[in-house]
């Protein structure tokens, strides 16, 4: 208990999955977090479910696509907890699977907006609080397919990867000011994300679910929970040494 005691948190894309597995951990080690998503009911009932458990949470609806939205919400977020210390960009989408030559514009832009320019507004407007906070961690959620590729869903892949990179980047700007920026890389999660590209699979769930665990030398799908504690360890003090790097948490998938 008291990991990130005192911390404010940010967690986008906090409603379901590993958001909510991650705002429920950090507000249970001491966090005051802000469960930020667009699934208002939904995102209400993990703030419920803290306070219930004792901890503190607030709801905000952040499209993180709207840079006004993110600035205003960070800005009442300040306001409410009087600092914020660690952010976790969460909120993503999978976006379609297709070959990159029937992938049109629009679809592409879809992805790119919320993984990519979505990760670049949210961190652009917690520097500054960051900055007076003096130090804070910033939490980027890739994907093993930010480290390697695979024959699918090219703008889910493209955006992963460029989600690492900009946690690299950011890291070697803002090493001065004590705030630390990393990436984690889950592999495949039993989360509503996931579950929603099973129902696509041609051949139904339970063959989807037997390929992928195939592929998996730990031979099972991770937990919410498996990435919310690595993200835990990289908003605390325990990795304070930590910046510009990759956490993957994968179930050996990129050893192989």
């Amino acid at each position: 208990m008291g990991r990130v005691e005192s911390k404010v948190a940010i967690v986008t894309g906090g409603a379901l999955g590993i958001g909510r597995e991650t705002c429920l951990l950090l507000a249970k080690e001491g966090a005051k977090v802000a469960v930020a998503d667009i699934l208002d009911n939904t995102g209400r009932e993990v703030v419920s479910g803290i306070e219930s458990s004792g901890g503190v949470a607030q709801y905000w609806h952040i499209n993180v696509t709207n840079e006004k939205e993110v600035e205003q919400a960070f800005a009442g977020i300040y306001r409410k907890f009087g600092k914020i210390d660690v952010l976790v960009n969460n909120a993503g989408i999978c976006g379609v699977n297709k070959p990159t030559h029937e992938v049109d514009e629009k679809e592409w832009d879809e992805v790119m907006n919320v993984n990519v320019k979505g990760v670049f507004f949210c961190t652009k407007h917690a520097i500054p609080y960051m900055q007076k906070a003096g130090g804070g961690s910033i939490i980027n959620l890739s994907s093993i397919y930010g480290i390697v590729g695979a024959k699918d869903s090219p703008p889910y892949h493209a955006s992963k990867g460029a989600v690492r990179l900009m946690a690299k980047t950011d890291a070697l700007f803002y090493a001065k000011d004590k705030i630390r920026v990393n990436s984690v890389h889950p592999a495949f999660v039993d989360t509503p994300m996931v579950e929603d590209v099973a129902k696509t699979y041609p051949e139904g769930i339970e063959a989807f679910r037997k390929r992928i665990e195939s592929l998996l030398p730990i031979g099972h799908f991770g937990e919410p929970m498996d990435i919310a504690f690595g993200i835990l360890y990289l908003a605390s003090d325990e990795s304070k040494y930590v910046t510009g790097s990759e956490l993957i948490i994968d179930g050996g998938y990129t050893a192989q």
